[in-house]
Formats: structure tokens, C-alpha cells, sequence
């Protein structure tokens, strides 16, 4: 791949190598199906990007709080966008309440999640169709965490222009699905 874009662009490299300065923090999930810079079209140094299982935002995570701080704060992005997709294994494993080790006590807040929003999820007849429903449960949930950090409520007093976007991938139709949750401080472009 890499001499294929060296012979495409011989400056794409060191192009890259001089600057970082993206517009965007991608945070999803794990799943190695899910390549943020593929499914947003953008190439490397245009997107930041962090990822966890089941794309979560625990304001304890002090990885994913680091991210976020020097996101905003040093690469000054201007939009943060959580990223789940349909069929997330963590989800999934939420809904059938598997017990899987240590990973269960990551997914403790899906799980209250998953009990919070029984009704909504129960309304849905199959097994897929409830993973689904609480994935785009957990991006909005998500979402308002991002909101609610010190780092990005400091930023939007400060002023800064900031933005935050709830999007969920389909794995089974390459689509991106916006989820009609942005949360932001002003015009961002």
C-alpha cells in the first residue's frame, strides 16, 4: 500500500510527516470492520482518532479523556464525532448479558443502559433488531458524555468552536447513519 501511494504522490509522506492538523476526533468502537478513516473518506492527518470497545466515553478513561484534552485543546478540532455501529459484539454481549471477564465490568454502563431503555429495546421482535436499538442508544448516551466532560464544557466556555455528532456505521451496507444528536457551541466548518 505504502509504495503504491508514494509512486501515486511522491510528497504525500513527508507531506504527512510535517503537520498534523485535523478537524475531527473520531471516537468508535475496536471493531477492526469499522476503519474510521475509510468510512469517513478522509485521509490520514485528517481525522484523530480513538477507539475502545463498544466506542464509550467513562469519564474515568483517562485514555480516552487524554484524547479528547489534546484534541480540543492542542489540535483545536473542530467536531467530535462518536461512532457506534449495528451489530457491536460489546453491545450484543450486553443484551445477552454473557459473561465475559473482565470486559463486563467495561460494559457496565451499557448494561444500565440496556435496563434504562428496556421498554424501547423489548418492543423490537428479534435478537438483532434489540443489539441495534441499544447501539444507537449507547452512541447518543455516549454523545452526552463527550458533552459533559470538564475538557469540552471548558472549551466551549473559552468559546471555542466545538461540535459533537452521534453517527452509527452499518457494517452489513457500508452506510453511516447520522442519528440526529449534534451538540455544539456555534458555526464549525
Amino acid at each position: 500500500m505504502f509504495e503504491r501511494i508514494r509512486k501515486s504522490d511522491p510528497e504525500f509522506f513527508p507531506r504527512l510527516s510535517r503537520q498534523q492538523r485535523p478537524k475531527y476526533l473520531w471516537i468508535g468502537c475496536a471493531d477492526s470492520r469499522v476503519p474510521a478513516n475509510e468510512i469517513v473518506g478522509l485521509l490520514p492527518g485528517e481525522l484523530f482518532v480513538h477507539r475502545n470497545v463498544s466506542n464509550l466515553v467513562i469519564h474515568t478513561d483517562m485514555n480516552c479523556l487524554s484524547v479528547m484534552q489534546y484534541a480540543i485543546a492542542i489540535l483545536q478540532i473542530k467536531h467530535i464525532i462518536v461512532c457506534g455501529h449495528y451489530g457491536c459484539g460489546g453491545i450484543k454481549a450486553s443484551i445477552k448479558r454473557y459473561e465475559l471477564g473482565l470486559i463486563d465490568n467495561w460494559l457496565y454502563g451499557v448494561g444500565a443502559l440496556r435496563q434504562k431503555h428496556q421498554a424501547v429495546i423489548a418492543a423490537e421482535t428479534d435478537e438483532a433488531a434489540q443489539t441495534d436499538v441499544l447501539c444507537e442508544i449507547n452512541v447518543i448516551e455516549q454523545v452526552h458524555n463527550v458533552c459533559n466532560t470538564s475538557i469540552v464544557q471548558q472549551a466551549w466556555r473559552r468559546g471555542q468552536n466545538l461540535e459533537v455528532h452521534g453517527l452509527i456505521y452499518g457494517i452489513h451496507d457500508g452506510r453511516l447513519h447520522d442519528l440526529a444528536v449534534t451538540v455544539g457551541s456555534g458555526p464549525t466548518r
